[in-house]
């Protein structure tokens, strides 16, 4: 399944292959509030607005990147991060 870089809307499965989750979990994700979007057609189905996807993404990188930051200040040590402290 390939996704249209020009689409405004992915259907679920093309945000699932994507994000490498179920639909179901896409659905979720919307009602969650982390995607943005609708049902549309007759019988209704899921739309993802692509820019969502991109948000979402960005997001989820963004937070990746401050968990590495963050564990990172957790394993240096005192010495590393202040220098030694000899009283002459």
């Amino acid at each position: 399944m390939s996704t249209d870089p020009e689409a405004l809307f992915y259907t679920t499965a093309q945000v699932a292959e994507l994000l490498s989750i179920t639909p179901e979990e896409v659905v979720s994700l919307v009602h969650d509030g982390a995607l943005r979007g609708t049902q549309l057609g007759c019988p209704a189905a899921w739309r993802v607005e692509r820019a969502s996807v991109r948000d979402y993404l960005d997001d989820q990188n963004e937070q990746s990147r401050r968990h590495a930051l963050w564990h990172q200040s957790n394993v240096a040590s005192m010495p590393e991060v202040w220098g030694s402290h000899n009283p002459l």
